[in-house]
């Protein structure tokens, strides 16, 4: 097993891929509509979730997502003792931070020139328009708006149920196409199979929650948001929302692992 330190680091530099390659995609259509369609979108999360697992997974195992750790903790302790997980979810959103504010340095004329044209005034009500591309929002703001109609079409609860759906088709996926038994899969694609994942949840769930999945990946640049100037848009979110992309994945990446091992047999 490869020492905490060393495994911490290829978590914070995985995860700083995936963040940087998909918050930078998000920024990117938003800001100056670089990419046409939601599967354009979709594609680059899914290759940069890919690449960032090749670079991390002789490290750390590559889980990168902090509902990955959790369900490997509990359904794997051998391989994945629960005295890891802590510091891999603080190396997790250190990694997703940076990645965050990188991306917000990169693009903040163009976020600056976007909220002028579109007369969003940041922090305020609508503000999501521009925070969409750091932390996530239900309904997706850029398809559906940020004011009241918008708001009924999803709940809180929805959310929660959506992001915690998500997540446990994730990691169900993962468990079976990293299992020791798999034969299915040629030896190193599967990472390629879990960014495809990746990019098919989010063309089908996009539009109603923006598709986390990882609880990393938005608090980390939303965090970035809320320093930024973005407030209470940030976090707590409108309708105090915010959590349901830290308690979704949180519950659905376990559920997946036992869902696999239960309706697959394979469980070690």
């Amino acid at each position: 097993m490869t020492s905490l330190p060393r495994a911490c680091l290829g978590e914070a530099v995985g995860t700083f891929l995936l963040v940087l390659f998909g918050t930078g995609v998000v920024a990117a259509a938003v800001f100056t509509s670089a990419q046409v369609g939601l599967w354009q979108v979709a594609v680059v999360w899914g290759v940069g979730v890919a690449i960032a697992v090749y670079v991390s997974a002789d490290l750390s195992g590559a889980h990168l997502n902090p509902a990955v750790s959790l369900a490997f903790a509990i359904a794997r302790p051998a391989a994945f003792p629960v005295r890891r997980l802590l510091p891999y979810w603080g190396a997790q959103l250190g990694g997703a931070v940076l990645a965050g504010a990188l991306v917000y340095a990169a693009f903040a004329p163009f976020i600056a020139r976007f909220e002028a044209a579109e007369g969003v005034v940041r922090g305020a009500p609508g503000s999501e328009k521009s925070a969409m591309a750091f932390g996530e929002y239900f309904p997706n703001p850029a398809l559906f708006g940020t004011g009241q109609e918008a708001h009924a079409l999803v709940s809180p609860l929805r959310a929660l149920a959506v992001e915690a759906l998500g997540t446990a088709v994730l990691v169900f996926v993962i468990f079976a196409l990293v299992h020791p038994r798999s034969r299915a899969v040629p030896a190193g694609f599967a990472p390629v199979l879990i960014g495809l994942t990746v990019a098919l949840l989010i063309s089908v769930f996009a539009p109603i929650t923006q598709a986390g999945w990882n609880p990393a990946r938005d608090l980390g640049p939303r965090l970035v948001a809320f320093a930024m100037g973005w407030g209470d848009i940030a976090i707590p979110g409108p309708r105090g929302g915010f959590w349901v992309y830290i308690v979704g994945p949180l519950l659905g990446g376990p559920l997946g692992a036992m869902l696999h091992d239960r309706l697959l047999g394979r469980g070690d």
